[in-house]
């Protein structure tokens, strides 16, 4: 075991780095193997000599950061975590220079990693952009943040936000309500993007008004959708039929986002999920670009990631 420190370039960095109760060093920690303390004005390393290695790395990192009068959270220090790994640590600074919006309570929302990176630009410049990966790597999150910031610099109308009804082991037919109340439930990932973007006020306003709109993937059957920013979630439940349905709903000065995660198809029998033919059918057209997330990408809590990587490895032996 080796020890060593690290001096934040600021004395009051300090506390910004270790996080509350000192949760950014125990996500370090936990994750490196290694022991870290904040000791007052600086910050005490034991561990192997890769730990301190990657642990000075993300330190630096988010040194930069914080210097730059950014706050950071958990996330942040997963996806410098991330960064390190891949040996792409250095380029992590980049990733705050650029704010895409800020939500109801006037907080910036940036992007957190390189594959949130390529997903962004990609929105900004294809007509038509699949995000296709496991849940945490904020593919539903960023193209409402996408969606909203198209709407409110005028370049889209409308707001459509929509997903399959597919009961995953429930009935609707056995849920409490109106046709609403019973498919809302399906729709929730949804709202809590939209109400942590806009504040519960403003979504329910431009609801109303008919600004945004919420609704199951079948409402979308024989719509145009012009000037809109349309997004299709959990599109590993659509079906070969659905899938085209929903694509050639695309009107003029609109774009469409579709997200999903392979490994949770929960389509009955064995009917085939519409995104998975979809990168096969739709592969060569230019407008159409295909982002991959991986569980590098996840932005949730670090066991997260591993237990998708441990299904993964498990899958793989199948």
């Amino acid at each position: 075991m080796a020890q060593t420190t690290f001096i934040p370039k600021n004395a009051e960095n300090i506390q910004k780095l270790v996080g509350v109760n000192d949760r950014n060093l125990s996500i370090l920690g936990e994750g490196y193997d290694a022991t870290i303390v904040d000791t007052g004005n600086q910050i005490v390393i034991e561990g192997n000599d890769d730990s301190i290695k990657k642990t000075l790395a993300v330190l630096k990192a988010l040194d930069n950061i914080v210097s730059a009068n950014i706050n950071i959270s958990a996330p942040d220090v997963v996806s410098a975590m991330k960064m390190a790994e891949k040996g792409t640590i250095e380029y992590f600074p980049d990733l705050y220079k650029q704010i895409l919006i800020r939500d109801a309570k006037g907080k910036p929302i940036r992007i957190k990693n390189m594959g949130q990176k390529q997903y962004v630009e990609a929105i900004e410049k294809n007509d038509v952009v699949f995000g296709i990966g496991p849940a945490g790597t904020g593919k539903t999150f960023l193209a409402v943040v996408c969606a909203v910031a198209a709407f409110k610099k005028g370049e889209v109308s409308k707001i459509v936000l929509t997903r399959p009804a597919v009961e995953a082991g429930e009935s609707l037919g056995f849920l409490p309500g109106d046709l609403k109340e019973k498919v809302d439930p399906y729709l929730r990932p949804i709202y809590d993007s939209l109400y942590s973007i806009l504040g519960t006020n403003t979504t329910d306003h431009l609801m109303e008004r008919g600004v945004i709109e919420v609704a199951p993937l079948a409402y979308m059957r024989g719509r145009t959708l012009d000037d809109a920013f349309v997004i299709l979630d959990e599109a590993q439940n659509t079906t070969d039929a659905q899938m085209k349905m929903f694509l050639t709903r695309l009107g003029f000065n609109s774009k469409m986002i579709v997200n999903g995660d392979m490994t949770q198809v929960d389509l009955p029998g064995r009917q085939r999920s519409g995104l998975i033919d979809a990168q096969h059918i739709l592969k060569n057209i230019n407008q159409i670009k295909f982002i991959h997330f991986s569980a590098n990408d996840v932005v949730r809590h670090p066991v997260v990631a591993k237990i998708i990587s441990a299904y993964e490895k498990e899958e793989e032996k199948h």
